[in-house]
């Protein structure tokens, strides 16, 4: 098909808000990463989306919505705990997954009683969600498995031809998906992604907050999962990522210069200095930079040629947790630990 681009003007947003309405497929910014949009309601709609992606249907979608009056037409309960935390959080990249209502089908939930919801902040988003008057199923717009998307250039990339228009609001501010959390009980934030929204910011609103084991490791092939991002391997470029987990830099570059083949690349910190021989690009100082970061350069790497990619291992708190979750998810939970 004809994939038409939009720009962020009221009038072309109108036009992206009426194929929606239509059951139209319709990539979209959001502060995190780009959406692909569909009505979240209609079954067939969200088929399409799977289908385009070539997603796994057992991969569940996230609800994205325009305001918090919005959460209860999504959802059958919200806790209080839930509501603290859309106050606080909303519009922002926080996702909630909570029991759904009825108008939600069963293929938009990835099979479960359960939805994620969130409020983007990004105002194109925002205003996309309100001219059409959906709540909007998105996963990233991209190939399924493949980097996710932060500008419209990625998305056209990725699916031009495969669905009915993208609509460009810029890049991306946040790089990487949202924090996906569920409650285990009123005074538990059980974290199923992490994201821009730690646990550190996470935990003056509950007595406990824990990270899943997934964020650490692979589930099994035959488990449901509540969250996307937490069962397949996704994020990846075309070249084997390989985190190398280092206590400092010479070490770090040792191992590479040792093992490197024809086609390495190195990601390295923004103050690493650079390894003879062996090209490099850099993805940030701090945990939001290198999530800001990090799959704009997975992206440069596949136009660079890369076959095999040395990762500098980031940190495992804050923001840096979602940066390390995609750098294992996408080298399959493969690490070099020296």
């Amino acid at each position: 098909m004809r994939t038409e681009y939009y720009h962020d003007t009221s009038e072309e947003i109108a036009f992206a808000a009426a194929l929606l309405r239509n059951g139209e497929l319709v990539a979209f910014p959001t502060e995190t990463v780009y959406g692909l949009g569909a009505d979240a309601r209609r079954e067939e709609s969200v088929r399409a989306v799977f289908a385009a992606k070539g997603r796994p249907a057992d991969n569940p979608l996230i609800v994205h919505i325009a305001e918090i009056g919005q959460l209860y037409e999504i959802a059958s309960e919200v806790p209080d705990i839930a509501l603290r935390l859309a106050k606080a959080f909303w519009p922002g990249p926080l996702t909630m997954v909570l029991p759904k209502q009825d108008c939600i089908p069963e293929v938009t939930s990835g099979g479960l009683d359960t939805v994620g919801i969130r409020m983007p902040s990004h105002p194109t988003a925002r205003a996309l969600i309100k001219e059409s008057g959906c709540p909007i199923a998105a996963p990233s717009a991209n190939r399924s498995g493949k980097p996710s998307p932060t500008t419209a250039k990625h998305v056209m990339d990725d699916m031009e031809g495969r669905i009915s228009a993208v609509l460009d609001g810029g890049q991306c501010s946040v790089g990487v998906e949202s924090t996906v959390i569920c409650f285990d009980d009123a005074e538990t934030i059980h974290i199923l992604r992490p994201g821009l929204i730690s646990a550190e910011d996470l935990a003056p609103f509950a007595a406990n907050v824990y990270v899943d084991p997934a964020v650490f490791s692979q589930v099994a092939a035959d488990a449901r999962v509540s969250s996307p991002g937490m069962k397949y391997k996704h994020y990846a470029p075309n070249a084997r990522i390989l985190p190398v987990d280092a206590p400092d830099f010479r070490t770090f570059s040792d191992y590479v210069s040792k093992h490197a083949v024809y086609g390495t690349y190195c990601l390295l910190f923004d103050a690493d200095p650079e390894i003879p021989g062996i090209p490099s690009l850099r993805y940030g100082d701090n945990g939001a930079q290198r999530a800001h970061d990090l799959f704009l350069r997975f992206r440069e790497l596949d136009e660079a040629g890369a076959k095999l990619v040395y990762v500098r291992m980031p940190r495992q708190d804050g923001a840096a947790l979602s940066v390390y979750n995609r750098l294992m998810r996408a080298a399959g939970f493969e690490a070099v630990r020296l």
